[in-house]
């Protein structure tokens, strides 16, 4: 057989090395092109990194906190709950947690953990779920802060990039920093620190092993792993979080079973909505967004110390509920539920009774469910859920004067009914009284008159139904509670608690016919009446005569200068009170009484400091002179008379030194009363928002407003010392006749103390007519009421049904 010769091999051999030639050439081509696609890529990538400088400067938004004056929180404001705290101030097996169930090779990596996400998919897999996470503590921190939350493939080469960027300029503290305050752990609570609140009601320093294990557990799943809606759930992570500290020597076995016997103890996690906040809470909310913006205040994390005394807000809360409920029951209307519960659906109703009227106490008012009434002994036997029964004997119901038929109609089995529980019978059964949520309204608002500051402030019956609040925002009329403003401004102008006025029947006719003719509350007229005993028994003819001769605008001036600003009519009606103020401004204004004449504007506000402790704002005192400190002392002197002898008799409970004065209204839709201490002034208001709607027959303001005023005024102060009005120089006091007003000796029968600026009166004045007046008036001049009699009115009747006094 021939060979082949060597010139037909040689064209193969070259071909096959052109033919490597050809793929090397081709891959290096494509190795080129794909290294210059994924360059364009990396860049493209990395010119729409956001910068990390940014977490050199962490600036998360914070929690804004409240604090009363004692020092109790009453409202926090946030996007989200947060609260900045060091690393160093948090307990070590805490970190630890948090690095064992969520990154245990967190020192060892630089930003992402290969090993990691290869050992979570095996464990995964063998799982047959998603047991472990691949991200580390790093790209958490990335995902939280710098990017979005999208799932794509981009964005985690993203987290990737940053995460080991973040890792080369920060130091791994620096990272667990921005972690543990940025984490999201359910329940609206960012961070370790709100969670700690939120879970265990105490400072995040203050967990132990087990709590910390807790809360280690929550970042994979908030929700799912709630210890609140799902402890055994949670119960089981907490055991993973201890095993893989166990795991990872962070913990020993002992510590590990002992933290797994710890009993946990959790607290209601607080939303800090509507129901939890309240009128002063509110009116602080307000006022700080409208002086730092909502931003600083929902973001910035300002610490707000305000005025509030927070036992008088109970207190105030509780004497207006009180006040509002016998108001109520005055005029034995019971409207009812009207809601009636099908028997098979009971079990559900008293589960949800359970929930709304929450932990029962002596005094509190909760729903029941009916189960029996009995009319031969006229009680209704209620469920109160959890098996607590709730009993009304008869003495309990019948302020409402049921008839039998109507008790039975009333206490049918299946309906609800709101009750109070007066006191516990044995370990399941309570005495109660029928109740129902009164329709009116009411106000209560105190303040030092020396500061201004603001004690406490109720500014309706419930803020969770009503946040319109009735101290500051509603401009009603204060009736005779607006008295002491002219009779101050007639004491300046040279009038005396001695000087004789005029109670008789006086008229106005306008320029077309028609006819005021103002009348007093108990239809009489008392001829000749000492200054002093008209103030005190809120005659309301002698007080516009004396409106009338000291001049309608010097007394809005005069009104100006205590600080009210509300729009006043200039009409002879303003004696009455007949132009609306704000309970906030006739607060004001009285403010001058106590106070030597020098007026405070009230606040709310103490103190505000930044997220650093910066001092933002402190509130200074702002005293104006008003008044001279004898008018002052004078006007208290007689309003003291008030409370003594007055309309106001009832504030004679207190026990102490106070002065104050009645407000009621036209048909009597608003009742006041405003009084004070030398230390405390408060005023309380009640009626309808419905302008229209009264209160009800001989619902006045000594009848319906003072006590309430009481209730709280005597519960605030009964611990503290009884103190005196200070009495300026030039103060005098003199025995005058109580009809002449001349002096007298204590031998004299009739006489009374009176007090005087100056020297007392050395006799008798003799006292103008007292034949009936009829004045003629023009409208521009300022003298023209704003409320008029019908042209024709039947003989003997006055236009105004109900005198404002």
């Amino acid at each position: 057989m021939r060979k082949p010769s060597k010139s037909k091999r040689a064209p193969k051999g070259k071909s096959f090395r052109w033919f490597l030639f050809a793929v090397f050439s081709v891959l290096l081509f494509v190795t080129l092109a794909a290294g210059a696609v994924l360059f364009a890529f990396y860049v493209q990538i990395d010119r729409s990194l956001p910068s990390i400088e940014a977490l050199k400067n962490y600036h998360p938004p914070l929690v804004t906190s409240v604090y009363s004056s004692d020092g109790e929180l009453i409202a926090e404001f946030f996007t989200e709950r947060r609260y900045l705290v060091p690393l160093d101030t948090l307990p070590r097996h805490l970190i630890n947690a948090f690095i064992a169930a969520e990154d245990t090779r967190f020192y060892e990596h630089r930003g992402v953990d290969l090993i990691g996400i290869f050992r979570a998919m095996l464990k995964n897999i063998q799982a047959g779920e998603i047991v472990q996470g691949g991200s580390t503590i790093t790209q958490q921190v990335v995902k939280s802060l710098l990017l979005t939350p999208e799932r794509t493939f981009t964005r985690k080469i993203k987290e990737a990039l940053l995460a080991y960027r973040i890792d080369n300029s920060l130091s791994k503290n620096q990272i667990l920093t921005l972690y543990l305050n940025q984490i999201y752990l359910g329940a609206g609570a960012y961070g370790v620190e709100a969670a700690a609140r939120t879970y265990f009601d105490k400072h995040a320093s203050e967990l132990d092993l087990a709590e910390s294990t807790v809360l280690a557990g929550l970042p994979k799943a908030p929700s799912r792993f709630s210890p609140i809606n799902r402890f055994p759930v949670a119960r089981e992570r907490q055991r993973y979080v201890i095993q893989r500290m166990v795991d990872s020597n962070l913990i020993t076995p002992e510590e590990a079973r002992k933290a797994l016997a710890e009993p946990l103890r959790f607290s209601k996690p607080k939303r800090w909505a509507v129901k939890e906040l309240d009128y002063f809470t509110e009116e602080v909310r307000r006022q700080a967004e409208a002086r730092y913006g909502r931003d600083a205040l929902y973001k910035e994390g300002l610490t707000i110390y305000t005025t509030l005394d927070s036992r008088a807000q109970r207190i105030a809360e509780k004497a207006l509920d009180q006040g509002l409920r016998e108001l109520d029951k005055r005029h034995r209307k019971y409207r009812g539920l009207h809601v009636n519960v099908p028997k098979n659906d009971w079990p559900s109703a008293l589960r949800v009774l359970v929930k709304s009227n929450g932990e029962l106490a002596e005094g509190k008012v909760v729903a029941g469910l009916i189960r029996s009434y009995d009319p031969k002994t006229q009680t209704c036997v209620l469920d109160l859920g959890r098996q607590q029964t709730a009993v009304i004997p008869p003495a309990g119901w019948q302020w409402a004067q049921f008839s039998t038929k109507r008790a039975e109609k009333v206490f049918a089995p299946g309906d609800m009914l709101r009750v109070k529980l007066l006191k516990r019978q044995g370990d399941n059964t309570w005495v109660c009284s029928l109740e129902q949520d009164p329709n009116m309204e009411g106000a209560l608002m105190s303040i030092s008159p020396a500061t201004g500051a603001v004690i406490c402030m109720v500014g309706g019956r419930d803020f969770h139904k009503s946040q319109f609040n009735r101290c500051t925002q509603a401009v009603r009329q204060p009736g005779s509670s607006f008295k002491p403003v002219i009779y101050a401004a007639a004491l300046e102008k040279g009038y005396t608690e001695a000087s004789i006025l005029i109670d008789s029947p006086i008229s106005f006719t306008d320029s077309v016919g028609r006819v005021w003719k103002p009348a007093n509350y108990d239809r009489q007229f008392w001829g000749p009446i000492l200054l002093r005993k008209a103030l005190i028994n809120s005659r309301n003819v002698v007080t516009v005569k004396l409106l009338q001769a000291i001049g309608v605008h010097y007394v809005i001036d005069f009104a100006r200068r205590l600080g009210i600003t509300s729009p006043l009519t200039p009409t002879l009606s303003l004696a009455l009170g007949a132009s609306g103020v704000t309970m906030s401004e006739m607060l004001t204004a009285y403010s001058a009484f106590p106070s030597q004449g020098e007026r405070v504007e009230p606040y709310l506000i103490e103190k505000v400091f930044d997220r650093y402790g910066r001092l933002v704002e402190a509130h200074q005192a702002q005293r104006e002179q008003s008044i001279s400190p004898q008018t002052a002392y004078l006007v208290t002197d007689l309003l003291q008379g008030v409370v003594q002898e007055g309309t106001g008799k009832r504030a004679r409970e207190l026990g102490r030194p106070a002065a104050g004065k009645t407000g009621t209204t036209n048909e009597l839709k608003d009742a006041w009363f405003i009084g004070y201490t030398p230390t405390v002034l408060t005023g309380v208001w009640v009626g309808y928002d419905d302008h229209t709607v009264s209160l009800g027959k001989g619902e006045t303001g000594g009848r319906a407003a003072c006590p309430i005023w009481v209730y709280f005024m005597k519960e605030y102060l009964k611990d503290k010392p009884v103190e005196t009005f200070a009495i300026p120089e030039g103060i005098i006091f003199a025995r005058i006749n109580s009809e002449s007003g001349a002096m007298a000796t204590a031998s004299q029968p009739g006489t009374v103390y009176a007090a005087f600026a100056g020297s007392p009166p050395t006799g008798r004045t003799p006292p103008p007519s007292d034949e009936p007046q009829t004045e003629s008036f023009d409208p521009q001049d300022g003298q023209y009421p704003t409320q008029h009699e019908p042209p024709k009115p039947s003989a003997g009747e006055d236009f105004f049904k109900s005198d404002l006094f």
